[in-house]
């Protein structure tokens, strides 16, 4: 199994976090377990270009899938991601606010949706996957994927915000601040920047930096499992271990050690590795 992340070149830096590829081929019998995926700071673009997935909200029982290329928005619930066998995933993941400066679409509009891509981008989008799975080298791959981003690039509705800067900053920071704060580092007042915030990322930013917090508290945990709650706690920014464990209440309806118990079942287990990234 392959989970591995690249940076993007620096001609699409300014709006691509990361680009994440996932590859995998299960030959046992009998399907993979389920996939909980938790709500994460990110919007993103996924090619499958192989077995497509199925997904399942948990909070509203929405059912949708087995489409070939994605677009969602920032999620506010858990999905239950089913995967085929024969897993080839290339997933790019938007700096904040990098959705927006590419197709100027209000992200509340996709907010805990799962899109067709094909609807939004250009024609191009169409033949991505095929020429990805004529590549033989991941590199190639990841060469594929950017170059449909860089025409798209020339085709951008929106120029890069300071918010967009300021919310980008926090993903090398380990200390996640205050809206107030975080609106004075966007040169704007702590109104302004909310509903500036809201229309470039789709969600308040007082639930933004919640996720935040809580994305680091999960993947500390996974990266390093003999730590106890308290201490990922502190580390991560939360008062005390009840505030982290309200978090993970809100975000997935479970307690820390139970959300867990069923990610360490997630198909990626079988191969010996975990959701770090």
């Amino acid at each position: 199994m392959v989970l591995q992340e690249y940076k993007p070149s620096l001609t699409i830096a300014e709006f691509i976090r990361t680009i994440r590829l996932v590859h995998y081929n299960y030959t046992s019998d009998g399907a993979l377990p389920l996939k909980a995926y938790p709500p994460r700071p990110e919007h993103c673009l996924s090619f499958y270009a192989r077995d497509c997935e199925t997904v399942e909200y948990q909070h509203t029982g929405t059912k949708t899938g087995n489409l070939s290329t994605v677009l969602f928005g920032q999620q506010t619930e858990v999905t239950n991601r089913f995967v085929g066998n024969n897993f080839l995933l290339l997933q790019v993941v938007f700096k904040p606010g990098g959705l927006f400066q590419l197709t100027g679409i209000p992200s509340n509009q996709l907010t805990n949706q799962y899109i067709d891509a094909h609807t939004i981008f250009s024609q191009e989008i169409r033949y991505v996957n095929d020429k990805i799975n004529d590549c033989k080298r991941f590199s190639e791959m990841i060469q594929v994927v950017e170059a449909f981003l860089i025409n798209e690039y020339k085709r951008r509705s929106c120029a890069v915000h300071a918010i967009d800067i300021a919310s980008t900053n926090l993903f090398s920071k380990d200390f996640i601040p205050g809206v107030d704060e975080l609106a004075k580092s966007s040169y704007l007042s702590t109104r302004q920047f909310e509903r500036q915030f809201k229309l470039r990322m789709g969600v308040s930013p007082k639930y933004f930096l919640k996720v935040m917090r809580f994305e680091n508290a999960f993947r500390m945990k996974n990266k390093n499992p003999q730590l106890d709650w308290f201490t990922i706690a502190i580390a991560c920014g939360y008062y005390d271990y009840q505030h982290l464990a309200r978090d993970y209440k809100d975000l997935t309806g479970l307690s820390p050690n139970q959300f867990h118990e069923i990610d360490s079942k997630a198909p990626e287990r079988l191969f010996g590795e975990a959701d770090t990234y």
